[in-house]
């Protein structure tokens, strides 16, 4: 599952052009992943012991004949369970069956179904079985039953925002904008909301759909669409088959009014379900899926197993996206039109991590929740081995980088495991640790044994345990055994320890002793970390690697060279996982670093240094010249780095920044571009934001309109009013939004309101709260003052459980009583002061 998610850390900061209002918390919103519960193993929040799921019975064969009662959003269903014990003989059986009504449990013999005792309490069914079962037994148990997902009290995660398994989107067309879709989402255990199973990850079933659906819709499932039948009352019977097993959780089925575009990859159909709007444009989203196939099939060693793979796209989906057994939904985000993808296909990561999920999640599954770390941890891991393929080592360190700050960006996390057998509810393992971190270490791990012992370790991994489950020890035997060497020291640490190396770095060089001197100490509370680190000595272009093992909480590597290096480059590959603090780096070495060790990292940390170095005219340099990096968020780091403010600095980057308005072949860049030459108001670099305005890319036109408003407010204005009565995503509807907030008028206030309630649960939302707040202070008729308070309300109204502590007080006591105040200051001074108070009464009740 990819989680694209909220993150608790809040960084405070005033809006750049809503000044005086109140201030933002942001609120990274993720590829994937965060958890507001702590579940230190070692601390008194640990939560209780979870052992893996105990298997009585074994699941064998699922069929399932479904109807679809829209009305209600009931789910109408047949299902035949095929069954073995495990291994000691049993007479009885329990089902998971949330929130159904169970109207009959039977015996399937050969000739008749005949009844059975059972007991059902809302959660699982109870049942007699009709004698005593050996494990060389099958058994074949039918329930009739009625599915009532919303009738059922939800739960939900910050991974996933609710728990009813089975969702009708709006179901009786009341929504004219909004298609009509049924879809189901089966992590961890809500398959049991419309399927009686054991909805346990160690167990794993074949299965038969049957799903009765109104015509004019298409279906999908796991498996095959073997055959389609026309009913009499305008109904068709679709029968999906999967001869493969695989985990209740992996279950799925999706019903709607799609396109389906089709590929192939070694004859087997790979597939695209998107709204009709996006058919054209399927192909530019989803098309590089044979290529991922055929790249993760190389490193694994492992062909595709499964049948087909079909990809879906949903409507309100309650997560990012679900690697369901050749049928992954996707969120609607997934869907771009053409000018969004001009910015880049920002779904093309989760792409591969659901992908991936085929090898590692579902055709090998953890055992229990405890050891998600084998599926999230590896998809997490095919993002960037992914863009490292794909665009280069540039790509994939960057993809790195993001996923490390994530993870590092939530100090509480290190409290945590990444293999925890305590936690207080499985949706907890679904954070950080288990993505990002997660992801991090297979990456040391990659570098530590070199990529032909870890893929081959893979390979062994995947086909001792295939269509099976299995736990970080398997993975550590199987890397183990190509290997040849001892892993257990980096399983205790990385997969069974909690928290992460702090390192303060120190250089020097004796010119006495012609001795290079590295000083390294482990600052963090706890254990030593074990750390085979690379140490790069640069002599010009020349570069001496030193391979040594930092296991102690203070040391210093020292290294006889008779001239004194260049560059001393700890961890040359920039792979640690850790806080690193160097000290005795010089500009000269910050320059040395970008020019000759070259990683993303080393440019990184090299533009990084010179930032704060720009009383010289070599750091400015520096930073000149990274503004034609290679790697186009470089470029954008480079120019959020050059103090502008400076006149002369200025100076010295227009025509370079001019050049990357106008020229850079990234839209991002450009868009970047353009902000920073509002800051020279001339008329030329004015003709160029104006033109820039309509441009393809909503990035471009979003960043040109923006700038134009510093320069021309009125002109801002205008040409936000125009863009208004055009289609606009993105960026672009954003900075139109932020032009009228500035403005303020009553008539534009549904625009940036519609906007705003459109937008997904996410950074975006947050940050912009500012500015629904703004225009509510700023407006003076009620009703406009009540339609921004609602936007406000509404968004808080559907907060996730696990959020609602930190968002919450933001919205009350940060937003809604600012608004109040403001109000409240302004009441003395108007002459309807009788409408004022109605405003702050309306805004008091939504206070909560």
């Amino acid at each position: 599952m990819q989680n694209i998610r909220l993150r608790h850390l809040f960084i405070f900061r005033v809006s750049r052009r809503l000044k005086g209002l109140i201030v933002i918390p942001v609120i990274a919103f993720s590829p994937y992943i965060l958890t507001a519960q702590s579940t230190d193993e070692a601390g008194s929040d640990r939560g209780v012991y979870q052992a893996a799921a105990e298997k009585v019975n074994d699941l064998v064969h699922t069929k399932l004949e479904a109807r679809f009662d829209y009305d209600k959003s009931y789910l109408l269903g047949k299902a035949w369970l095929t069954l073995k014990p495990h291994f000691y003989n049993t007479d009885s059986l329990i089902l998971d069956a949330k929130g159904m009504e169970v109207k009959a449990v039977g015996i399937v013999t050969k000739t008749v179904t005949k009844p059975l005792k059972y007991i059902y309490d809302g959660k699982q069914i109870r049942i007699k079985l009709d004698k005593t079962y050996k494990s060389t037994d099958q058994y074949k148990v039918y329930i009739d039953y009625v599915a009532k997902p919303n009738d059922l009290e939800g739960g939900g995660s910050e991974a996933i925002r609710d728990d009813k398994g089975l969702y009708f989107i709006n179901p009786k067309g009341e929504e004219k904008d909004k298609p009509t879709q049924v879809w189901t989402q089966g992590e961890t255990e809500s398959t049991s909301v419309w399927l009686p199973t054991i909805d346990k990850p160690n167990q794993k079933s074949t299965q038969e759909f049957f799903l009765v659906v109104p015509s004019k819709y298409v279906t999908l499932s796991n498996g095959l669409l073997l055959q389609q039948q026309k009913n009499a009352d305008g109904t068709r019977t679709d029968y999906w088959k999967m001869d493969l097993p695989h985990a209740p959780y992996l279950f799925f089925i999706g019903i709607g009014d799609y396109a389906v575009v089709k590929d192939t990859y070694k004859g087997k159909e790979v597939s695209y379900y998107v709204e009709k709007e996006y058919a054209g444009v399927a192909r530019k989203i989803f098309g590089n899926t044979p290529e991922m196939i055929q790249f993760f099939e190389k490193i694994t060693g492992v062909s595709y197993p499964w049948q087909k793979y079909a990809q879906m796209t949903a409507r309100d989906y309650v997560s990012g996206a679900m690697e369901n057994t050749t049928a992954t939904l996707h969120q609607e985000g997934a869907q771009q039109d053409s000018r969004q993808l001009l910015d880049g296909n920002v779904w093309e990561g989760t792409i591969a991590h659901e992908l991936f999920h085929h090898w590692f999640g579902d055709y090998v599954t953890a055992k229990s929740w405890s050891n998600l770390t084998v599926n999230e941890s590896f998809a997490n891991l095919a993002q960037l081995l992914w863009a490292e393929y794909k665009y280069g080592k540039d790509a994939g360190d960057a993809e790195n980088y993001k996923n490390l700050q994530e993870y590092l960006g939530r100090p509480e996390e290190a409290r945590k495991p990444l293999v925890r057998y305590y936690y207080k509810d499985r949706e907890d393992m679904f954070d950080l640790v288990s993505y990002q971190k997660g992801g991090r270490i297979l990456n040391m791990l990659r570098n530590y044994l070199g990529e032909e012992a870890f893929y081959k370790g893979l390979n062994l991994y995947l086909t001792s345990n295939k269509f099976g489950n299995a736990e970080a020890h398997q993975l550590r035997l199987a890397l183990e055994e190509v290997s040849g060497r001892d892993l257990n020291w980096f399983f205790n640490q990385w997969y069974f320890g909690a928290g992460h190396p702090k390192l303060s770095v120190d250089y020097s060089y004796s010119d006495g002793g012609r001795t290079v001197s590295v000083h390294v100490k482990q600052t963090q509370e706890g254990n030593i970390f074990i750390l085979p680190v690379a140490i790069d000595l640069y002599f010009g272009k020349d570069r001496k690697r030193q391979q040594v093992w930092v296991d102690k909480k203070d040391q210093v590597f020292t290294f006889r060279n008779e001239t004194k290096p260049d560059l001393v480059n700890f961890d040359g590959d920039k792979i640690l996982l850790c806080e690193k603090k160097e000290t005795g780096k010089t500009l000269a070495n910050y320059i040395h670093q970008y020019t000759a060790a070259g990683t993303y990292m080393d440019r990184r940390e090299a533009i990084e240094g010179c930032a704060g170095l720009q009383d010289s005219t070599r750091a400015v340099e520096l930073l000149k010249t990274a503004l034609r990096d290679r790697y186009q968020e470089l470029r954008i780091l480079a120019l959020h780095s050059v103090n502008l403010k400076n006149d002369s600095i200025k100076q010295a980057m227009e025509t370079t920044i001019f050049y990357l308005s106008k020229s850079d072949p990234d839209p991002k860049v450009k868009a970047e571009a353009l902000m920073a030459l509002s800051l020279y108001d001339k008329p030329i670099y004015k003709d160029l934001i104006q033109s820039s305005v309509n441009d393809s890319s909503y990035s471009v036109a979003g960043a040109a309109l923006r700038s134009l408003n510093e320069l021309d407010k009125q002109l801002g204005y205008e040409e936000a009013r125009k863009l208004s009565s055009l289609k606009a995503k993105d960026k672009l509807a954003e900075a139109i939004c932020h032009v009228f907030a500035e403005n303020s008028r009553e008539e534009d206030l549904d625009y940036v309101v519609n906007w705003y309630n459109g937008l997904p649960l996410g950074q975006l939302k947050v940050e912009n709260a500012n500015m629904i707040a703004y225009y509510a202070v700023q407006v003076e008729n009620t009703g406009a003052v009540k339609k921004a308070v609602d936007a406000l309300v509404q968004f808080r109204n559907e907060i996730p459980s696990a959020y609602k502590k930190d968002l919450y007080p933001f919205i009350n006591n940060v937003l809604l009583k600012a608004i109040a105040n403001q109000k409240i200051s302004r009441k003395n001074m108007s002459s309807d002061g009788h409408a004022i108070q109605e405003q702050i009464d309306y805004i008091n009740s939504k206070i909560e």
